[in-house]
């Protein structure tokens, strides 16, 4: 299934992509929410609400709906330098580089979520703007210390992210929070695909444009932590709860380490394609004026 949130005449609505429709799925049953966390919150039970609806659902076009960014989590985590190729870049051009042993988690605040088509803004406080094209994973049940071999049983499904980040404000400290957590800079979508559909999440391409120039081109299968060893290691210190989302790492090809380096301007398109699971867009924009102080 995928499934999606989305918007028309005004009114957020729950839906299921289906070919170039999308099924209103509030329409056929008036009990399931359409907040897809809450939806998620159901576990098997509102997947099982999900069939029954999409079998008298009224359907729309895609094209016709603005698709939102289907789930806005708790807890937004991601993971650092997990791909080998971008390790090995990264020795090539950072002296004395050496790659951490353990997995790097940060956090993105999810006031940085966006949706899948909406425009990205570029800071007013940084020149210092770029993508990364990552794959997200979607959690789907309540769980603990979940062991690396069930840990495909609590993913509720997979998703496309851009791990947009503020270099410069990034690189200043340690927890790099705050270069990774500028608003609308968690483009995601464009509907969470679910993990039946997704037989082998380490054998997915992951493909990145910029105004149509092709900029990352790698596969899943060169995680050094996997999808399933990144949901065992955070579940051993936190409760993984239905909604979180995981984004898992990017590559090669990111414009910090381009010589010289390719920051996002005003006007950029940046484009992400995942096997399976669709793409995003979004546009470089300004940030707005009204995104000034208020209260």
């Amino acid at each position: 299934m995928k499934l999606a949130t989305f918007e028309t005449a005004g009114r957020r609505r729950l839906g299921l992509v289906v070919g170039q429709e999308i099924l209103d799925l509030n329409t056929a049953d008036a009990g399931l929410p359409s907040d897809m966390l809450r939806l998620l919150e159901m576990e098997d039970a509102g997947l099982a609400a999900v069939t029954i609806a999409a079998r008298s659902a009224a359907r729309l076009p895609l094209d016709t709906v603005r698709l939102l960014a289907p789930v806005v989590p708790r807890k937004l985590m991601a993971l650092g330098i997990n791909y080998r190729e971008h390790i090995a870049e990264m020795k090539s051009r950072i002296p004395g580089f050496e790659p951490p042993a353990e997995q790097v988690w940060f956090n993105k605040q999810v006031t940085s979520v966006n949706g899948p088509f909406d425009p990205m803004h570029k800071p007013k406080v940084s020149d210092m703007f770029d993508y990364e094209g990552e794959l997200a994973i979607v959690i789907g049940k309540r769980c603990r210390h979940v062991p690396v071999e069930k840990a495909a049983e609590v993913i509720a499904g997979y998703m496309i992210c851009n791990d947009a980040s503020v270099r410069d404000w990034q690189m200043a400290t340690p927890t790099q929070t705050m270069g990774k957590s500028f608003d609308t800079h968690a483009p995601i979508g464009p509907w969470i695909t679910t993990s039946d559909e997704v037989p082998d999440p380490q054998a997915l391409q992951i493909t990145v444009w910029v105004n149509d120039e092709e900029r990352q081109n790698f596969s899943t299968g060169d995680m050094v932590f996997s999808c399933h060893q990144q949901v065992a290691h955070l579940s051993k210190a936190m409760t993984l709860e239905p909604g979180d989302v995981i984004i898992t790492g990017t590559s090669v090809g990111n414009g910090v380490l381009r010589q010289p380096p390719l920051w996002l301007k005003a006007g950029d398109i940046v484009r992400i394609a995942i096997t399976g699971l669709g793409q995003i867009e979004n546009m470089v924009v300004d940030e707005p004026v009204d995104a000034l102080f208020r209260r």
